[in-house]
């Protein structure tokens, strides 16, 4: 007998007008699979954060090394978009430290236009019979926008040998913008290109290009 089946045999048993019944009744019940058995309720907050750490990290490495995987889509989540987000507007809010109203004032366009545009292309995306949720579009769009933000640190970093060759430093800093640029305008049609329609890509690619351009102009013109 199957280590999730039970049987019971159930021998002259009696039914209505005594008539005797004999038979072998098999009862068959699936066990939980291990899967069914985990429960995050119980485990302690730091397992949670590790586990969502982890995953919000792997993310990052499927924008690093894109392919058409569809895990980026079917586990998605607004932490890692949020993250970059952040970190963006803090560190680009930094030209107006002088000024004691000029932060919170840029630190608010940055963020702002970071998730209007994303919620733009999205509403976009449907338009033109995309597949996805709007969520899932969110979460690749964010994802993606991490390559910009690694541009943006090498940015500053450059300007810490502004005072020789600038016109050097500049060059660098365009270069690793604009490869940022393409890396992550490559990157998130890799995911979301495949949800368009064939004759409507194109529609839904120059979106994200605008979306990408933006924030890549706003790190050129800012840091210098």
């Amino acid at each position: 007998m199957a280590a999730n089946e039970f049987s019971a045999d159930f021998t002259d048993v009696s039914v209505h007008e005594n008539v005797p019944v004999e038979g072998n009744i098999r009862i068959s019940v699936p066990l939980a699979s291990e899967d069914e058995d985990m429960s995050t309720l119980d485990e302690p907050v730091k397992d949670t954060i590790m586990r969502d750490l982890k995953a919000v990290g792997k993310k990052f490495v499927h924008v690093l090394y894109p392919k058409n995987n569809d895990e980026l889509l079917r586990d998605w989540d607004l932490w890692g978009p949020l993250i970059v987000c952040v970190f963006l507007a803090m560190m680009l809010q930094g030209k107006g430290a002088d000024s004691p109203t000029h932060g919170v004032p840029q630190f608010a366009e940055v963020f702002v236009t970071v998730w209007f545009g994303a919620i733009v292309v999205t509403f976009n995306s449907h338009l033109l019979g995309g597949t996805i949720s709007f969520f899932q579009s969110l979460c690749v769009l964010g994802y993606c926008i991490m390559p910009l933000s690694v541009s943006l640190l090498l940015c500053h970093v450059t300007l810490l040998a502004k005072g020789s060759l600038p016109l050097a430093m500049f060059i660098v800093r365009f270069i690793c913008v604009t490869l940022a640029f393409a890396w992550a305008t490559f990157a998130s049609t890799t995911f979301l290109g495949n949800s368009q329609p064939p004759n409507r890509k194109a529609l839904a690619v120059y979106p994200i290009f605008l979306f990408y351009f933006v924030i890549s102009w706003m790190i050129i013109t800012n840091v210098t």
